[in-house]
Formats: structure tokens, C-alpha cells, sequence
């Protein structure tokens, strides 16, 4: 299947997607370093406790965006491997090599893109 799309650009997307996966495992690491270093005393004032409260939840949703940012690439790293790269869930057709040099994790085409807002807009409440 990835021979509908030319290797050189299967090949651009699997090194942008490496460099993405190397930079989200160091923010993750680093922010994980900068919380536990900023976390140096369990006790202080209300304000104090309520600031490494918020900090911590923060850093939580940020945890929990780049896990899923890492799942997508992860994702589509297997689809390299599997020969199905670049091809649409929604329509099977060939991604927009212009989409995965933008989002080299993207699963979906603009028209697959557009597909599943309208049926996401239609089951809405």
C-alpha cells in the first residue's frame, strides 16, 4: 500500500516522526525533573501547598497530552512498518503528502478529516 506513496516521502515522515517522539520523551522528562526539584518541601502555607497543587495538576494534563501525542506517533511508526502509512481510515484513499509533512502522525485526509467532524457534529448532543 505505501507504494501509492512515494517511499522518499514515507521516509521524510519516519525521521520527523523520530525527532517528534525524541523531543516529547525529553519534555516529559524534564518537566518531570523540574516538579520533583521544584517539590524539594512538603510543608509551607496554604498558598504554598495550593501552588504544588496546581503545578502538579498541570503537569498531569501535560503528562497525559504528550502520552497520547506518543501513542499517535507510535501509531504511525507502526503503519511504516506495516506498509499502510499515508492511507485515510475514513476514506482509504492516499493522504496529502503536504498533510503528513505537517502531521506525520495524522490518520486521517482533509476529506476523512472533514468526514468524521460532520458525523462527530450529527451524534452530538
Amino acid at each position: 500500500m505505501t507504494s501509492e506513496i512515494a517511499q522518499s516521502l514515507v521516509e521524510q515522515c519516519k525521521s520527523k516522526l523520530l525527532e517528534a517522539k525524541a523531543d516529547l520523551l525529553n519534555r516529559v522528562r524534564e518537566s518531570r525533573q523540574d516538579l520533583y526539584n521544584s517539590d524539594d518541601s512538603k510543608g509551607g502555607d496554604e498558598g504554598d501547598q495550593t501552588m504544588r497543587a496546581l503545578a502538579e495538576s498541570e503537569f498531569l494534563s501535560m503528562h497525559e497530552r504528550l502520552r497520547k501525542q506518543l501513542v499517535e506517533i507510535e501509531m504511525a511508526l507502526s503503519r511504516i512498518e506495516n506498509g499502510v502509512y499515508g492511507l485515510c481510515e475514513e476514506t482509504e484513499e492516499p493522504i496529502e503528502a503536504e498533510r503528513l509533512l505537517a502531521i506525520p502522525w495524522t490518520r486521517l485526509s482533509i476529506e476523512g478529516a472533514e468526514i468524521r467532524e460532520s458525523v462527530g457534529k450529527r451524534y452530538a448532543r
